[in-house]
């Protein structure tokens, strides 16, 4: 027992020991600009030593690591004033040292970093955060994180080998303008969906039967309410003139039946009696949810013509749609820069995770890790799959077997469409959706490779 307690102390000690200090705190830090590079190397000329850098909006805190184990203590820099300083330091070290420089993931706060190294000619190392949280209490015995500490953690990473090369790297134009496009899309997107759900509430109060004619995210609808704010404004329309204006804005797709039904719930609503203020708000809702379905459509359309000639993304796209294929392959990347179906799930955040301890057994979620509207757009491609023939049977099962959690299939089907994505994408497979289920399928698809197991191809 002595001997453990004795080496969980050494390593609360080991940041303490490298330098004489004033201060009792071993994360304490110096001010980067108070950092003397020609001071550190002094007697040790050529060996290897790490860098890691814990990356923040405002502030940066470094930490050197030497392979001895020993560590000084953590430079704070000023972010992004006192990147040049941190910089400058950097790269008189790696004249004397074998140095590498190692930071997490943080968004976009690190990317002025990142570009910084690479203008000097430093590779950057990436380490995950999820390995770095689970290494806390591993490197001092203690489990708590802070900036400091979080520094010192990915340099010790960096040194036993547990990262990977994150060099910074201008995409082409295109490649650029496929993401910028899938911002916009993606934005608009949701945009539509959070005016049309304002929608939904008030003409779930003032004109409940609308919805049973038109849905109320549909374009006809909208526009409806945006010229008469609504169910008042279109029954004191003149008969003639409304079924005109609505045949204009729903065009051969919109039947005489539906315009008859939705002029006579108009006139005979049981909804509430609305003020000026209930139509304008309902005018103006619907205003800007036309104004974000014609954003949404104009990026659709920029991005069809973007990827025409795009291998990779028209592989996808069958899977689950062009503008779903455009978001993966933005927030994924490419499914042959993967080693398996399962790291290709991994990084859009549907692996299983699981917390369990002792009799206390968790529940199996998704990790949720990687971008968010990649899973969203995969969601809405899983929704549009479990209504047609070739998967609604198991879609209906699942749900039976779950007790009805139509959630749980929907994931289910999410994590088998990702394994077809990267089987369709990385492996040149043709996508056949009876080869989602095991033993679906075997003779449908041309070009498929055989893939030994239980299952068809697309669900190895």
């Amino acid at each position: 027992m002595s001997g453990e307690c004795s080496g969980l102390e050494a390593g609360r000690n080991r940041m303490q020991e490298v330098i004489p200090v004033k201060r009792s705190k071993a994360y304490g830090s110096v001010d980067v600009k108070q950092v003397v590079a020609e001071s550190l190397w002094v007697g040790r000329e050529g060996v290897e030593a790490e860098v890691g850098v814990d990356v923040g909006k405002y502030e940066l805190l470094a930490v050197l690591r030497w392979r001895d184990g020993n560590f000084e203590r953590p430079w704070k820099v000023k972010n992004p004033e006192e990147l040049g300083v941190l910089l400058d330091v950097l790269e008189k070290l790696s004249k004397k040292l074998r140095l590498q420089v190692a930071l997490e993931p943080s968004g976009t706060y690190g990317d002025a970093l990142r570009q910084g190294l690479a203008d000097r000619g430093l590779a950057a190392r990436r380490v995950n955060a999820k390995a770095s949280h689970d290494y806390a209490e591993v490197f001092d015995g203690v489990p708590s994180q802070h900036d400091g500490k979080d520094a010192a953690v990915v340099a010790e990473l960096c040194a036993v080998g547990k990262s990977a090369a994150w060099g910074y790297a201008v995409a082409g134009e295109v490649d650029q303008e496929i993401g910028y496009q899938v911002d916009r899309l993606d934005g608009y997107r949701r945009l539509v969906q959070v005016w049309c759900g304002k929608l939904e509430g008030r003409l779930a109060r003032h004109w409940p039967e609308a919805s049973r004619w038109l849905k109320v995210g549909g374009a006809t609808l909208l526009r409806v309410l945006a010229e008469y704010g609504g169910p008042s404004g279109l029954a004191a329309e003149v008969p003639a003139v409304a079924e005109k204006k609505l045949q204009g804005y729903g065009g051969t797709y919109l039947k005489a039946a539906k315009i008859a039904g939705l002029l006579a719930s108009a006139r005979g609503t049981l909804g509430v009696r609305q003020t000026s203020w209930d139509r304008q708000r309902v005018g103006d809702y619907a205003r800007e949810a036309l104004t974000a379905r014609r954003r949404l459509g104009e990026a659709a359309r920029r991005l069809a013509a973007l990827t025409r000639g795009h291998a990779g993304i028209r592989a996808l796209a069958p899977v689950v749609g062009l503008n779903t294929a455009c978001v993966l392959w933005v927030g994924a990347g490419d499914p042959r820069n993967y080693y398996c179906a399962a790291a290709y799930g991994k990084a859009l955040g549907l692996n299983l995770a699981e917390r369990s301890s002792g009799t206390q057994k968790g529940k199996l979620r998704i990790s949720k890790r990687g971008k968010a509207a990649s899973r969203r757009w995969l969601y809405f491609a899983a929704l549009r799959w479990a209504h047609r023939p070739q998967v609604r049977p198991w879609y209906e099962r699942k749900k039976a077997r779950d007790g009805q959690g139509a959630k749980r299939a929907l994931v289910g089907l999410m994590r088998k469409l990702a394994r077809a994505l990267y089987q369709v994408g990385g492996c040149g497979a043709t996508f056949d959706p009876r080869r989602l289920f095991p033993g679906g399928g075997h003779t449908g698809a041309v070009g498929v490779p055989a893939v030994a197991g239980k299952g068809g191809v697309m669900d190895q």
